[in-house]
């Protein structure tokens, strides 16, 4: 092999020197550089730049950029400011934000002289989080013109869960679906590991009806939650299931339980009516039970997601009725558990008859007295931004909404201490008699048992109606 060693190759005549023929390789070994001080034609696309890997930082603010080069700048510290090199027809420089901060910390690309950008004599800003830029100088009457932009969003790793249905809203990184009467959450990208691939849910079945006269309170429907997306404690209720729902892309049906009917008249006409149970067919079916009946008189409350009170005994009542137990929650069974037990009714044969108020998700109804229904057990909780919104109650826990609450025991006596509220979460409050008043209906979407009536009038409330709400990340 020959070789050949000189300062310069000159033409001999001419203005061209060509290297070599049709065919051939000339190879530059590592470490040797090209430095180019003229024109290069035919090289490849006009406009690249060669990237330097030394980050700019807020602290190196006010440089100037060399022709040719590319910039990762970070701002996470503080906003950067960058001279442009004096423009030449062909140059190019390159930005790129290293740490998605631009939106935050922008960059100002600071004219050379009467340089343009854009055919403008204003300096440039980039503020869009995560763009990269290249610029090419053209001419005088435009000066630097943006030949390419891009985002890191276009060569994702990450993919996030994206469905449609219900009433949608976003909160931070996240979004929820609520959904007050039936439909179907519409997944159209099931995500992946560097996104999400889970949802969570809040399903919450129909109250049960409150019973008629001085009767017992309606159970509030079943609750469940699960919290895979960290929502904080102690602000999400401690009857989530800690694991969310896979998803696909596929429709998940959506079914939204009614409240129970309230009972009217005394004893034996019939007792309130069970809610029906909300559903969220998903990966894993999650079914709410709707919350039990509440009873006129003679009978245990109606089992469900919360049980129904029970109603006190009343002539000709059997007499080893004193008093009747409130009805069975979480039935069937699930865990965490969907709901607590009625409280118990009182033995009205030789005074007034008094109604146990209805479970609720959070705790167990109250027992009746002597001269009182019971309360209505207190729902249960999810936090309020981010997932509950605006749907369901106010209750003891700040910064959450609640649901299923339990319906208060109705009174037939004049003699209480008043009616008797239903639980935090809907349920409705129970009549005292005479007060002409019927028993209060469980609050719409939010699972709460109804309200028992009293000796006037003889009619108790509905329970409310069930919701489900759905959140996932989705960036």
């Amino acid at each position: 092999m020959s070789e050949v060693k000189v300062n310069k190759i000159s033409p001999r005549s001419g203005t061209t020197v060509t290297l070599g023929d049709s065919g051939d390789t000339f190879t530059i070994p590592s470490g040797a550089t090209i430095n180019n001080q003229g024109t290069a034609t035919n090289f490849g696309a006009t406009g690249s730049a060669s990237w330097t890997t030394t980050v700019k930082t807020n602290s190196d603010s006010g440089f100037t950029a060399v022709a040719g080069e590319g910039y990762f700048l970070d701002t996470t510290s503080g906003t950067i400011s960058v001279n442009l090199p004096a423009g030449t027809a062909g140059a190019v420089v390159a930005f790129k934000d290293y740490a998605g901060t631009f939106d935050t910390n922008a960059v100002t690309l600071v004219q050379n002289g009467s340089d343009k950008i854009g055919g403008s004599t204003v300096n440039a800003t980039l503020d869009t989080e995560g763009i990269a830029v290249t610029l090419v100088f053209i001419d005088s009457t435009q000066g630097w013109l943006v030949t390419d932009d891009g985002l890191q969003s276009e060569a994702s790793t990450s993919k996030f869960v994206t469905a449609t249905g219900g009433s949608i809203s976003t909160c931070g990184n996240f979004k929820s679906h609520v959904f007050t009467s039936p439909g179907t959450f519409c997944v159209s990208c099931a995500g992946n590991a560097g996104g999400s691939t889970l949802v969570d849910y809040l399903v919450v079945a129909g109250g049960g009806g409150g019973g008629g006269y001085g009767g017992s309170g309606g159970g509030g429907g079943g609750f469940r939650l699960s919290n895979d997306t960290c929502m904080p404690a102690p602000l999400t209720s401690p009857l989530a299931n800690p694991t969310g729902l896979p998803v696909t892309a596929t429709g998940y049906p959506i079914t939204i339980g009614a409240g129970g009917t309230g009972g009217s008249g005394n004893y034996p006409n019939p007792p309130g009516t069970a809610g029906s149970n909300s559903v969220f067919a998903g990966s894993s079916t999650i079914t709410s039970a709707g919350g039990g009946e509440g009873f006129n008189a003679n009978s245990a409350g109606g089992p469900g997601g919360s049980g129904g009170g029970g109603r006190g005994s009343a002539s000709p009542g059997p007499a080893s009725a004193n008093p009747f137990a409130g009805g069975s929650g979480n039935t069937p069974p699930v865990s965490p558990s969907q709901g607590n037990n009625g409280g118990a009714g009182f033995d009205g044969r030789t005074t007034n008859t008094q109604g146990g108020g209805g479970g609720g998700a959070g705790a167990v109804g109250g027992d009746s007295s002597s001269a009182n229904g019971g309360l209505g057990g207190i729902g249960s909780f999810v936090v309020q931004a981010g997932f509950a919104g605006c749907n369901g109650t106010t209750g003891p826990v700040s910064s959450t909404r609640y649901f299923a609450g339990g319906g208060g025991g109705g009174t037939d006596c004049s003699g209480g201490s008043g009616p008797k509220a239903g639980g935090s979460g809907g349920g409705g409050t129970g009549s005292t008699g005479p007060s002409g008043v019927p028993g209060g209906a469980g609050t719409v979407n939010t699972g709460g048992g109804g309200g028992a009536g009293s000796s006037t009038p003889l009619t108790g409330g509905a329970g409310g109606s069930g919701i489900v709400i759905i959140r996932y990340k989705f960036q």
